[in-house]
């Protein structure tokens, strides 16, 4: 894959070597690094929001008790 160009102000782009160094890694391989976070954040939010409205449907809680047990119950004696 190519390399390319991207404008930044001289702060950010001393923000991002910074962090870079202290990671022991390049700006260009923080950058993709973090890039990839934030997609994998992006598609863990859009699966929350998927989950959250599945879940919200009536009967989806009792169904899955039913078929599954229902959720752990608290280990008191872990305390």
């Amino acid at each position: 894959m190519g390399d390319t160009t991207v404008k930044i102000d001289t702060a950010t782009r001393d923000r991002f070597a910074a962090i870079a160094a202290a990671r022991g890694q390049s700006v260009k391989s923080y950058l993709a690094a973090l890039a990839l976070e934030e997609e994998n954040q992006l598609a863990l939010g859009h699966a929350t929001t998927a989950f959250r409205t599945a879940v919200a449907r009536p009967g989806i809680a009792e169904a899955f008790d039913r078929d599954f047990g229902g959720l752990p119950q608290d280990d008191q004696r872990a305390a």
